[in-house]
């Protein structure tokens, strides 16, 4: 049977980027993006909902996230959904849902074009196409 496990998201960070290295030396970049959803109730009321979603990179994907990220960027993200689940200091069990990205793009005008993929070897500068945003 076939199955399938994709998360895409384009939302803002909410922190910076915090980079940090395996004992093995691998890097490792974690953020947080900020998702909207603004909608009318049935009584006329306007309100918005935001969703954290909570992004770890890898290797290559993980030094360029680190590089050009900054908080309040936009950014898309690919990746599949992962449940992390660890022990806590106080003994107890704790777990959280995370988005390991194998695709990021910066969307924003500081970083225009800028693309960073698991398989890319460097990120090039270059005009961000209507195919590139997926909707």
């Amino acid at each position: 049977m076939v199955s399938i496990n994709r998360m895409t998201i384009i939302g803002n960070l909410g922190n910076e980027p915090e980079m940090r290295f395996t004992p093995s030396g691998r890097p490792v970049t974690s953020f947080r993006v900020a998702t909207n959803w603004r909608y009318t109730t049935p009584d006329g009321e306007r309100k918005e909902e935001t969703e954290w979603f909570t992004i770890v990179a890898w290797g290559k994907l993980a030094e360029q996230c680190n590089q050009f990220l900054t908080k309040g960027r936009l950014v898309y993200v690919e990746g599949r959904l992962r449940l992390r689940t660890w022990d806590g200091q106080d003994g107890q069990r704790r777990a959280r849902n995370e988005i390991v990205a194998d695709r990021v793009k910066f969307l924003d005008r500081q970083a225009a074009g800028v693309t960073a993929e698991a398989k890319t070897e460097e990120a090039e500068p270059g005009d961000i196409e209507p195919d590139d945003i997926p909707f």
